[in-house]
């Protein structure tokens, strides 16, 4: 395939808005292409290659950076301005090989390419393709879809952030994560008393941070929330913890179980049946909070606490699509999904238990 014609294909896949000139960019991409090999017979970066894909992305995005901040300049004007190519491309040259050649490591445990990850990777992507053809983001209708969406999304952001070697970042968010799947098995488990209270809850937090479109409406939950904080013997103090947490008098005896509490750990989590979890959860906090944990955390510790409890997280996810997917999907896209599950599924657990068995010797080892 002719180089200018896979390039326009390249940007037709991008969705380049029409309103940059394409002929332009393809002789500024070439401008930079052919001086990148050009710069190979001077620089020891021959070994390194040029990945086209990724320095037209730098170049196009460049590109479109300059003329938002130089809305005194045509694209006609740059267009026959050599000075601006040349610098067009210098730019994007300069970011291509220091962000994607050059950038800074900080001894990755593990990189996308790891099966561990890869896998992951692929199982996430999967699974939320399938969910953003789902309508969301309308609470009254799509609130398990919009909470499993999210819990989807946050896995994929402790994976990327495990791959880039930020251990203690992907375990923090790990515990936003956790509490993720916590609400959405009440909410799944416990079905239309627990949904209609968390909507209600939902509602209650708006108004707390002012966001009724008036007053009166305002006036009105607020009444309603001390009428139902007065009916389980809460004081004015306790406001704010009972619009987080209130929703869980939504589920059938959840204020009976003993210890409960209206938080996180003695409540959603205790109700959602997890809280041998609390212990982890807890350090993910310190973490979160910068303590001294996270200024000497060990690395290898803390890569292996997120990633088999990220596992764990996606496995009870994963059941909980795989219900709602089998449930509302057309025959030939559950057989495709059943497919995908059957080959990869297995993978999931041996990488799992592989990493289970390597903090297992990491103890052993430290012990020694």
């Amino acid at each position: 395939m002719e180089l200018r014609q896979a390039f326009y294909e390249f940007l037709d896949h991008v969705n380049l808005d029409p309103k940059y000139d394409r002929d332009f960019l393809f002789k500024a991409f070439s401008y930079a292409y052919e001086g990148a090999h050009e710069s190979q017979d001077v620089a020891p970066l021959a070994s390194l290659g040029v990945n086209p894909l990724q320095l037209s992305l730098y170049l196009i995005n460049e590109h479109a950076f300059y003329l938002a901040t130089h809305p005194e300049r045509s694209q006609e004007e740059l267009a026959n301005d050599e000075s601006y190519l040349s610098f067009l491309a210098s730019v994007s040259l300069d970011k291509y090989y220091t962000n994607e050649k050059f950038a800074y490591r900080i001894g990755n445990l593990t990189s996308r390419f790891s099966p561990a990850m890869s896998t992951l990777d692929l199982y996430l992507n999967f699974v939320l393709g399938i969910l953003s053809r789902y309508q969301q983001g309308d609470p009254e209708r799509t609130l398990l879809v919009d909470v499993m969406m999210k819990g989807f999304q946050m896995g994929k952001c402790v994976a990327s952030l495990l791959e880039e070697g930020f251990e203690t970042e992907a375990f923090s968010t790990w515990r936003t994560l956790h509490e993720n799947e916590c609400i959405l098995s009440i909410l799944v488990r416990h079905g239309e008393g627990a949904v209609e209270a968390y909507l209600r809850h939902i509602r209650y937090g708006v108004a707390f941070r002012g966001g009724l479109s008036s007053k009166e409406e305002t006036d009105s939950v607020f009444v309603d929330i001390k009428a139902r904080m007065h009916e389980i013997g809460l004081k004015s103090k306790d406001m704010k913890r009972f619009i987080e947490y209130g929703w869980l008098t939504g589920v059938k005896g959840a204020t009976e179980i003993p210890d409960f509490k209206f938080n996180f750990r003695d409540g959603v989590e205790r109700v959602a049946g997890l809280t041998h979890y609390s212990k982890v959860y807890e350090m993910a906090s310190e973490i979160a909070h910068s303590s001294p944990v996270l200024i000497y955390s060990r690395k290898n510790y803390f890569y292996f606490v997120t990633i088999l409890n990220l596992y764990e997280s996606f496995f009870r996810l994963e059941k909980f699509f795989t219900s709602l997917y089998m449930a509302t999907a057309g025959e030939e896209e559950r057989i495709a999904y059943a497919r995908m599950r059957n080959l990869y599924y297995g993978e999931l657990i041996a990488a799992y238990q592989t990493q289970k068995e390597a903090f297992a010797n990491l103890g052993k080892e430290n012990e020694k």
